[in-house]
């Protein structure tokens, strides 16, 4: 019996004296529907209110886990401020937050600084690794622009659980570190630890390899990666000043405010381990009627895109050939193993050449 037919025989009892108009059985049964899609388990409103209160507070305290660790690390006092400062939220409701974490014994409070326990240290690495690994299969297994990665690394980090975490690293091979130069956590906690300086703290012809981009905030990692820069690769500092530093690296010459520089993480390196990295040029700069011949693909290129130049046959050793250019110079058309593919500069940056005589053409 539907709702329907229960409020028809409930309304119209003649053994008992009851008779409601049919008017009024439309606005009794209109009553119950209401309230069935309001106070529904499960489904009604209240309760997918509820739910959705109830996730939104634990997102909460799992990006307030992130910025404790973060901060402890580092070396900085975690307190009641700074959590609503990072989280952007008022006292009160850092105070909540806060509150709900005590609760599940997630932190403690040491001479007013907040502290992880050791179960908040281990839920802080599982939000952690989820989040690594998310942008390291982002960058290799999608098309994602890299300004996304981490954005959408953001959102599915808190609904990935430790097993499909698990299956995830699994599937990119137990990789150490995200995009970023990050370390990912194991399943265990364990993460590799890698010392560095800072981009500026290099000498003038001093030469090291890039550690780890710092991805927040966006504003800044969105203009390091405007710059092309990547972890792995190698860097030569040309010129220091109070407020830039020019160096060279990935075959061009940047310049970067002291401020976006101190984002860049560096390993000092001796100069036979650059010497590839600077001779180099990109496929994008090869003049029509010229020859090259690959001698890699950028580390920039990642996921499809790099086994989509792969498969064009851009493997190292290949000679390549700038054929023919649009009107407006992009795009070129290159010739590859008697094919002829037609590149953007966008794209033909991506490729890293050695330029050769045509005669060993054959």
């Amino acid at each position: 019996m539907n709702l329907w037919d229960q409020v028809s025989t409930w309304v119209e009892r003649p053994d008992l004296g009851l008779s409601v108009p049919g008017s009024m059985m439309l606005i009794l049964g209109g009553i119950l529907i209401l309230a069935g899609v309001v106070w529904w388990p499960h489904k009604g409103l209240v309760a997918v209110w509820r739910q959705r209160k109830s996730r939104n507070l634990r997102v909460a305290c799992e990006d307030s886990l992130k910025r404790i660790y973060n901060e402890q690390v580092e070396g900085h006092r975690s307190t009641l401020t700074s959590i609503a400062g990072g989280l952007q939220v008022s006292i009160s409701r850092a105070a909540e937050i806060l509150g709900e974490m005590e609760k599940k014994n997630l932190i403690s409070f040491q001479n007013g600084a907040l502290r992880l326990t050791g179960e908040g240290r281990r839920y802080a690495l599982h939000v952690i690794r989820a989040h690594r690994l998310w942008e390291r299969y982002l960058a290799e297994e999608t098309g994602f622009a890299e300004k996304e990665w981490h954005q959408r690394a953001e959102r599915i980090e808190h609904d990935l659980t430790p097993q499909q975490t698990d299956v995830l690293y699994a599937k990119l091979n137990n990789p150490s570190h995200d995009p970023h130069g990050d370390p990912i956590p194991t399943a265990d906690g364990q993460m590799q630890s890698e010392t560095g300086q800072l981009l500026t703290a290099l000498e003038v012809d001093g030469v090291g390899r890039i550690l780890h981009l710092e991805d927040e905030p966006p504003s800044i990692y969105s203009q390091l990666v405007a710059q092309g820069l990547r972890p792995g690769m190698e860097v030569r500092i040309l010129d220091k000043g109070a407020d830039h530093v020019r160096f060279w690296a990935g075959g061009d010459e940047h310049v970067l405010a002291t401020l976006l520089a101190n984002s860049v993480t560096v390993a000092p390196c001796a100069e036979s381990q650059v010497d590839q990295e600077f001779t180099g040029a990109s496929l994008a700069q090869l003049s029509v009627g010229l020859q090259g011949q690959v001698v890699g693909l950028s580390p920039a290129s990642r996921g499809t895109d790099r086994r989509r130049l792969l498969d064009l046959g851009f493997v190292p050793g290949a000679l390549v050939e700038a054929e023919l250019a649009s009107p407006n110079g992009d795009p070129t058309a290159y010739r590859i193993r008697g094919t002829l593919i037609a590149l953007r500069r966008e794209q033909a940056s991506l490729i890293r050449i050695q330029v050769v005589e045509k005669t060993l053409v054959a």
